[in-house]
């Protein structure tokens, strides 16, 4: 297949390609500032020479989107806004322009756009869509509106001849450099990988072989439109999920962290305490009710995974 996937140069852009691209399909990203073969440029807010690629392509996987590793300054928020709707829109407007468009069109979404809870899982059918939730800071709202938004832009296009799918992913756990598993494995080897806020807060997250499996088995699977959770099975508190993470690579002790404390290390880092502490119970009742099934279905198994290849990939005992 041709596959393009704009925005496709962060963590699950290079997990994708380089899975893709091993199968034997044609993949294009589209990029800001291409650099290699394969890349062309887009702004990610206007039609231009790139919306040719789209014309005969087989997928659309569109992965564009400011990073959410950040201070949540206004200014921040309204880029994080911005460039994840823009894009979806002029994605929309390629695949609506051209003479043979491609037949699925999957758009990357979040499972931040779920309540933060603790009573019970958030699947698509019984879910909760979050925003007004008490006790929780307010701005925390904007990120649901985000990914609302996000996600309308892609039911507006007009796409009549090409599947869409939204893709409402938990964070996707990988050894890749600068993705989240290394900064989370970074602190734990630090001995700092302890429960934050008392740790009840629930982490949903899917292994970056089942999230390359499930992308591909949404493309082949023509009966499935519209928001679907990417997430592994069995999300769990934030202290089982940091101790099973210490476990796999033999660290002995995790210091735990106030939420206060938490706060001054959000600040240092240029981040934000929402990615620490806001409940995310996502559980994938789409892809489970479609026959999918996952390779990595429990954490301790799958952070064991992923240290060994951490280790074989860096070179590490």
């Amino acid at each position: 297949m041709k596959i393009v996937l704009p925005g496709g140069t962060g963590q699950v852009g290079g997990i994708l390609n380089r899975a893709l691209t091993a199968a034997g399909h044609e993949v294009v990203v589209l990029t800001r500032r291409p650099t290699r073969g394969g890349e062309l440029r887009w702004d990610g807010s206007a039609l231009g020479p790139w919306s040719e690629t789209i014309n005969g392509s087989d997928v659309v996987i569109n992965l564009a989107g400011r990073s959410v590793s950040c201070r949540y300054t206004e200014e921040n928020l309204r880029a994080m806004m911005d460039s994840r709707v823009d894009s979806a829109r002029v994605v929309g407007e390629a695949i609506a322009a051209a003479r043979r468009p491609p037949r699925v069109w999957l758009q990357m979404s979040t499972a931040t756009i779920y309540a933060h809870r603790f009573d019970a899982p958030n699947d698509e059918a019984t879910g909760t869509i979050g925003g007004g939730e008490p006790d929780v800071p307010r701005y925390w709202d904007f990120s649901v509106e985000i990914a609302k938004n996000w996600e309308r832009e892609q039911q507006r296009a007009r796409t009549p001849h090409t599947r869409k799918v939204a893709l409402r992913s938990a964070m996707v756990m990988s050894p890749d450099r600068g993705g989240v598993f290394d900064y989370l494995l970074w602190l734990a080897r630090l001995g700092l990988g302890g429960p934050v806020a008392g740790g009840a807060q629930y982490v949903s997250w899917i292994h970056d072989h089942d999230f390359v499996r499930a992308a591909t088995f949404l493309i082949d699977r023509d009966d499935i439109t519209g928001p679907v959770n990417l997430a592994a099975p069995a999300p769990l508190p934030q202290r089982a999920f940091m101790s099973a993470l210490r476990t796999a690579w033999g660290v002995p002790v995790g210091l735990p962290a106030t939420k206060w404390m938490a706060e001054i290390g959000a600040f240092a880092l240029r981040s934000d305490t929402e990615l620490l502490l806001k409940s995310r119970r996502v559980v994938p009742g789409r892809l489970l009710e479609a026959g999918f099934a996952f390779d990595h279905a429990e954490w301790p198994q799958a952070a064991d995974e992923l240290v060994r290849r951490v280790r074989q990939e860096r070179g590490r005992s």
